[in-house]
């Protein structure tokens, strides 16, 4: 099997006497494409975008709950369903919605070509169900700009150095959007959702929740693995490495959304940018083994760990649900003594200031502990505070720590 530890996006050979119009990536989620209506919808967003003068590529997710339904269909056929098959069967959907609107832009006068991952160029290691992108081979998509199209790319999907279709996990359209825009050279690689950018806190919970209008690559990051679920963490790693300015917006709206990018030397940062949080995170501990062990037979198995903390022989460490069947097949395979918990979440304060205004820990534990809300997990970094709750209590949380930093 072959993996990658990165994600490697190389310059793509362009024409230099050829005058050089902007190129701009525009991705849109499923709920952006749920049904025909939609479809067309975003179909004119994209030639309004054609007729500006920009050299236009869309990265399209399923439409609605498609993958959802498939996978379904997948367990229904076969309990362990092949990994190889799977991602046959779930790279349809994309597929599906940059068809229907190629169909769409023809009818508004356009030209405009559907692309799976494959014929796109993304070319990915040999992992099914969790592939990353190791080269994007662009040629074919400069030829159908050159020739005046619109490309409408298949997200979540490419293909393997053995030549095999492969899925690349979750929030994998977004990450399909920023490597294209990296290869292309692209001015921006706006992402399109259901809300209108990235809040203080989820404005489900909080109502006075505010959208905040720059974020830097460090803070978004932090708070996609925190449980933002506006963009997937891997995107924003390969956005910051090679610096693709990110443009978080809605798609049902012309209003500006969250602009994310490089950290610019600033008088004064925002103490705290946003509450963030996971109303489910499976918490394990671990004894009987060494961490160089058992962290490099979960990273064989895929399982994506978040929060670790050892101060003695045992070992915490906490992973997504979603990877919780791989995270206890591999903790047995090693004949580990190891429990469970499932009835955690996470709650993340995240923000660029707190690196030079102390205090901000004190003032953490004092609200939650005010609240009469426990702790059991804590986990830091120069810019995150990130406290293990009970699930039952994960709302309340994030609603007092947005009160006590006056984020609204």
């Amino acid at each position: 099997m072959t993996t990658t530890d990165y994600e490697a996006v190389p310059a793509v050979e362009g024409d230099a006497e050829a005058p050089q119009l902007h190129t701009v990536v525009m991705k849109f989620g499923g709920t952006s494409v749920a049904d025909p209506e939609k479809l067309k919808s975003v179909a004119r967003r994209l030639v309004e975008a054609h007729e500006s003068g920009a050299r236009v590529v869309a990265v399209l997710s399923a439409m609605g709950r498609t993958t959802d339904e498939l996978l379904d269909l997948a367990r229904q056929v076969s309990q362990t369903p092949d990994a190889r098959e799977l991602d046959m069967l779930v790279s349809v959907g994309e597929r599906i919605s940059c068809a229907l609107c190629a169909m769409a832009i023809h009818d508004l006068g356009h030209e405009a070509i559907s692309l799976t991952g494959s014929q796109a160029g993304i070319v990915t290691d040999t992992v099914h169900g969790k592939a990353k992108i190791v080269d994007v081979r662009a040629r074919r998509i400069h030829e159908a700009l050159d020739r005046n199209e619109i490309v409408l790319v298949a997200g979540f999907q490419g293909v393997s150095s053995e030549h095999e279709v492969t899925t690349l996990g979750r929030g994998g359209s977004d990450t399909t959007a920023v490597a294209l825009a990296a290869a292309l050279g692209a001015e921006v690689c706006e992402i399109y959702t259901d809300v209108p950018g990235v809040f203080t806190a989820d404005p489900r919970l909080v109502a006075d929740a505010r959208r905040l209008d720059v974020l830097f690559f460090e803070e978004m990051l932090e708070m996609a693995s925190s449980g933002a679920r506006v963009m997937a963490t891997r995107s924003i790693e390969v956005a910051r490495s090679h610096n693709v300015r990110l443009h978080v917006r809605s798609t049902f709206s012309d209003v500006p959304g969250t602009w994310i990018r490089e950290e610019e030397p600033m008088l004064e940062k925002a103490l705290i940018s946003g509450v963030v949080h996971q109303r489910e995170e499976t918490v394990y501990r671990v004894a009987g083994v060494s961490a160089a062990t058992l962290f490099a037979a979960l990273a064989e198995a895929s399982v994506n760990v978040d929060t670790i903390v050892q101060t003695g022989p045992e070992i915490v460490f906490s992973a997504p649900v979603e990877d919780r069947a791989d995270a206890a097949r591999t903790l047995d395979a090693l004949g580990l003594d190891w429990t469970a918990r499932d009835d955690l979440g996470k709650v993340s304060l995240v923000g660029a200031g707190m690196k030079s205004h102390p205090g901000v820990a004190a003032k953490t534990f004092a609200t939650l502990e005010a609240a009469g809300i426990g702790t059991p997990i804590v986990s830091t970094s120069p810019i995150k505070i990130a406290c293990h709750v009970a699930s039952a209590d994960v709302d309340r949380a994030v609603q007092a720590l947005h009160r006590a930093f006056e984020l609204g």
